[in-house]
């Protein structure tokens, strides 16, 4: 039986995998997309507990308001259409919360007031916070990528791809309080501000500053476009299905892939939005360089998060959707360290879902750590835990419930906990290899994989490929997928859609 033919193979249905996927086949290409878990989408999915909706992975966005990145890169999709963004109250987007002494820091959307904010809450502060914004801005701006119609540009590092954000902070000001806010949103990328650059830092943070919004639906509702536009324009998206191996390899490049379903089918390219560690598992280790293996073996996986999910049984009137991150300490360093000795920050999400008619408040309460602290327990399986796991568990729970509960005190907001879930939860049910939220860890100086691996027509895409979250991943789908097809076309297509 002849093998089924494509002219790419897109492994793994993330939002990277989904983006790509829908370009090439934007572009007249025949794709196959394969996700090896019963349903596509990855931690775009949702899931549900006593019938009210979760989301896994994606929370929140930035990017999202008119003119924004992911804004522009949904029109290209031609999906903006069936995404509707629920954005943050303009003058209380996110509140930070300092636990110890109370304070509480809002957040507004847009960079200008944002800005006058923490010139007010930090007057002596004015100068620094007109210069921290002017390097977000000039970062941003330098980043060719970053404008969607230069997406064919390559990415050039800058100076602060080389200066930890760190630095750039303790150059800026002496403030400890100010250095921590300013780090609030490390939590978006799951690296400490002593580790990514600033340039990562400022192209992660700038849409967030921006606007802050939820969508209607959650992930759900990216996966649903994403699978009408499959249908009308023809990609064959199977799921419950993985690579085996690449076989027939002749120099240097791959003509066919053998599924675990037994089939063989033949393509042109393959992209792979997967960990880059489970990407080499797919590549004969005699096509491979020691120091390549080398490297991506050095990589560390980014925090991840302990999640507890519940509601609250009798919200307060004006207990509406928002953001709050609390901060038990002013080091932000040690809340993003593998033993932050402590409590670490603590996310605390919450959205009103409406369920058989009745409006219900979820809380969905994130707190990062990293795979080493339930490293004892790696090698077991869901259901098949020993006691101390669930011991683990079950003390980092009730430790979450009660910030959550001490902080709504006033508003007598009474948390009930449906569920939790550890790192290892999500490893096994995401089929990640760490857990991590967002993939690899960000460092100042790291070379990440983009594009072409050693076979040739190999190449590689995803959150640990560019900038972790949605905009990142849907960033590298688009650079990498630019390689693939005609370049004037491509242009052509942003250009028209973007008129």
């Amino acid at each position: 039986m002849a093998a089924a033919t494509y002219n790419h193979v897109v492994v793994g249905s993330g939002i990277s995998g989904m983006t790509a996927a829908l370009l090439l086949a934007l572009n007249g290409k025949k794709v196959l997309l394969l996700e090896k878990s019963p349903f596509p989408g990855g931690s775009m999915a949702r899931f549900r507990i006593n019938g009210i909706p979760y989301d896994t992975g994606f929370h929140f966005t930035g990017g999202i308001s008119d003119g924004g990145l992911l804004y522009e890169m949904l029109k290209v999709l031609g999906l903006s259409e069936d995404i509707e963004p629920v954005f943050m109250p303009e003058e209380q987007a996110t509140q930070f919360v300092f636990e110890q002494t109370g304070e509480v820091f809002d957040f507004p959307s847009g960079e200008s007031r944002l800005k006058a904010q923490l010139q007010h809450d930090f007057p002596s502060e004015h100068a620094a916070l007109e210069n921290y914004f002017n390097l977000v801005n000039q970062v941003c701006r330098q980043t060719l990528t970053m404008d969607i119609r230069q997406i064919n540009a390559s990415m050039e590092l800058l100076e602060e791809d080389y200066l930890s954000f760190q630095t750039v902070l303790d150059r800026l000001t002496d403030n400890q309080q100010l250095k921590v806010l300013l780090s609030g949103f490390s939590t978006c990328y799951g690296s400490s501000p002593s580790e990514i650059s600033f340039a990562g830092h400022a192209r992660i943070c700038q849409g967030l500053y921006q606007s802050v919004a939820r969508v209607k639906d959650g992930g759900e509702a990216f996966i649903r476009a994403f699978k009408k536009a499959f249908t009308k324009h023809g990609v064959d998206l199977r799921c419950g299905v993985s690579v085996k191996q690449f076989v027939n390899i002749r120099e240097g490049q791959a003509a066919e892939a053998l599924l675990s379903s037994g089939e063989e089918v033949s393509f042109e390219s393959a992209i792979l939005t997967i960990h880059p560690q489970e990407a080499l598992k797919l590549i004969p280790a005699d096509l491979m360089r020691p120091a390549f293996v080398n490297r991506v073996r050095s990589f560390e996986p980014s925090a991840g998060f302990f999640s507890v999910f519940g509601v609250f049984e009798e919200p307060a009137a004006d207990m509406d959707n928002g953001i709050v991150l609390l901060f038990p300490h002013a080091d932000a360093n040690r809340m993003l360290a593998p033993d932050p000795q402590g409590d670490s920050a603590l996310v605390i999400i919450r959205n009103t879902e409406t369920v058989n008619g009745i409006n219900i408040q979820t809380v969905s309460a994130l707190e990062p750590c990293f795979p080493q602290e339930t490293a004892a327990w790696i090698n077991s399986a869901v259901g098949k835990r020993p006691p101390e796991y669930y011991a683990y568990k079950a003390r980092k729970t009730e430790r979450i419930r009660e910030r959550v509960n001490a902080f709504y005190a006033e508003k007598n907001g009474s948390f009930k906990v449906m569920d939790s879930a550890s790192t290892l939860t999500f490893r096994d049910y995401l089929n990640s290899p760490d857990g991590s939220a967002y993939g690899i860890r960000q460092k100042t100086g790291q070379f990440n994989l983009i594009g072409k691996l050693p076979l040739r027509n190999l190449y590689l895409a995803g959150q640990s490929s560019l900038l972790p979250g949605v905009v990142g991943a849907m960033m590298s789908a688009f650079i990498v997928t630019r390689a693939l097809v005609d370049k004037t076309k491509f242009a052509d297509l942003i250009c028209e859609r973007l008129r």
